[in-house]
């Protein structure tokens, strides 16, 4: 096909796309030449992301701080971005074995990346510009509490003081009472909450509730489950993320934390004042997306 006849190719299926949305083609095309081309930095907004660290002391290391922790925002809005496909389609197990495998590279470059955290900043200069952020805490991160309620059911984020404390029929609302992750920002004992969980609470619990109740039955675990031969190779990536969000992530935070509040035997707390030892180790949670795997004799 000569060049004429590839342009007019070009300039009938672009009138054709036009005339199908109801539209006038020459009202877009004439637009299309006054356009200006389009850039890196204005397609990927870097002016904007690098205006979107805002230190509130001297530090120079505060700016690395906020940094990595939208750098992971966005590798966590990445994995949401997988699972809303994944929950929300029908799709083949070939597909399915794509984006479970995309999910465990996003949580690898999670587990390496934090090393910027651990080795990448000046340990007395983060411990004192640390406590200019309280109350604010990771522990408010809404991209974690989502995650976990896209990959399975809420009972499998309850640990096992969860599940001894729930009543036998719990609504949604029951379940997030007792959620493991509150354990981190309540008082069992007395039911007093820090300002941390209350702030995090009354921004996003009912939201996190309404989409646990749109989820109920189209999560991760409950599509995976009602699969009928799924293959042994998404069995195994599906083991693998498992332990990679619900093991080895948690454990290198962990290291991270104690490195900075436990490294010379201080014990200091969180900036949301968590039990943070509890709350980051896995041996107290138990977290497990899809319990069933896990069984020695589980057959696909």
């Amino acid at each position: 096909m000569s060049q004429e006849n590839t342009n007019q190719d070009l300039i009938n299926k672009l009138n054709k796309k036009y005339e199908d949305l109801g539209e006038n083609p020459n009202t877009y095309l004439e637009g299309l030449l006054q356009a200006k081309p389009i850039s890196y930095w204005d397609y990927i907004e870097v002016d904007t992301l690098f205006s979107l660290q805002k230190p509130r002391t001297d530090f120079k290391d505060e700016k690395i701080f906020i940094m990595y922790h939208q750098v992971t925002e966005l590798v966590l809005g990445m994995m949401i971005h997988e699972l809303e496909q994944l929950t929300n389609e029908d799709l083949s197990d070939e597909i399915w074995i794509d984006k479970i495998n995309r999910l465990n590279r996003y949580t690898s470059m999670l587990i390496t990346s934090f090393s910027v955290m651990s080795h990448g900043m000046d340990y007395d200069d983060y411990n004192v510009f640390r406590k200019t952020l309280a109350p604010a805490s990771g522990f408010q991160s809404v991209s974690f509490r989502k995650i976990e309620i896209y990959c399975t059911e809420l009972n499998n984020l309850l640990n096992e003081k969860g599940k001894a404390r729930i009543n036998e029929n719990p609504s949604t609302a029951d379940y997030f009472e007792h959620i493991y992750w509150k354990d981190a920002g309540m008082d069992r004992k007395t039911g007093k909450k820090t300002l941390t969980l209350r702030m995090f609470e009354e921004k996003y619990q009912d939201k996190l509730i309404a989409l646990a109740d749109e989820l109920k039955d189209k999560n991760l675990h409950q599509k995976f489950a009602e699969m009928k031969s799924p293959s042994a190779e998404l069995v195994e990536i599906l083991k693998e993320f498992d332990q990679l969000y619900n093991v080895k992530w948690p454990m290198v935070h962990l290291e991270t934390a104690q490195h900075y509040l436990d490294k010379k035997g201080e014990n200091q707390a969180a900036t949301g004042g968590s039990e943070w030892k509890k709350y980051l180790h896995p041996r107290y949670q138990q977290r497990k997306f899809f319990p069933e795997i896990w069984v020695d004799n589980y057959e696909d």
